[in-house]
């Protein structure tokens, strides 16, 4: 593809495979409309979302039991997609979204190679103004902390985004910025539970933590 180079992985997940499409490294970068500057994706951040990271295949494996009837879910940076294939396989009425320019493309994509119906996708900027989505019954995320301003952002976008009883879950990777991110989910009335789960990748055996928020009574 013009600007960038991408590589077919297969991952098993439960018991099923599935095909993802991705970059080939994490120092790509291509812009040639300046489209991923106006929306504030930095060149070194550019090829994050097209990189499946450890704790987004561990995300994944979380979604394979999760359960889904009747609620309404939400991926926040979904990056290539994989636990929202994941999901919609299983059935659910699941949307996802990212702030980068591609991810849609990359998500579209995927689901084309994994011979599934398109997902529902929607560009969202946690920092940006409410883009109509609704409100939704189970969010999640992987190593969506990245930044030291995530914490407080992706708060405000759940506060946005979040029914009055809601549950989100999230693979961290340990980047050093959950503690604030726990302490503005408390102030919204969640409680949390955290699992300690081996993430693989590099270096082997790293690990990190699902942690799943959820609160009972509106805030």
């Amino acid at each position: 593809m013009p600007g960038y180079n991408v590589e077919i992985h297969t991952h098993r997940i439960g018991k099923l495979d599935y095909q993802v499409r991705a970059l080939t490294d994490r120092r790509q970068y291509s812009d040639p409309d300046g489209e991923a500057e106006r929306a504030g994706v930095t060149a070194a951040s550019w090829p994050h979302f097209g990189v499946l990271w450890p704790a987004g295949v561990a995300l994944a494996e979380a979604m394979c039991v999760i359960p889904i009837k009747g609620r309404r879910i939400l991926e926040v940076g979904c990056g290539l997609g994989l636990s929202s294939l994941v999901l919609a396989r299983r059935g659910a009425d699941i949307t996802a979204s990212d702030h980068h320019p591609l991810a849609e493309a990359f998500m579209r994509h995927n689901t084309d190679l994994n011979d599934m119906a398109p997902i529902p996708f929607r560009r969202a900027s946690w920092g940006g103004p409410d883009n109509g989505m609704g409100r939704f019954d189970l969010v999640i995320g992987a190593d969506v902390l990245y930044e030291h301003d995530h914490p407080r952002i992706l708060a405000m976008f759940l506060a946005l985004h979040a029914n009055p009883v809601v549950q989100f879950v999230m693979a961290d990777a340990g980047r050093g910025h959950c503690g604030r991110f726990n302490t503005q989910m408390q102030m919204q009335g969640y409680t949390r539970v955290e699992k300690r789960v081996s993430f693989g990748g590099w270096p082997p055996g790293a690990g990190g933590r699902i942690l799943t928020y959820d609160r009972t009574t509106a805030a």
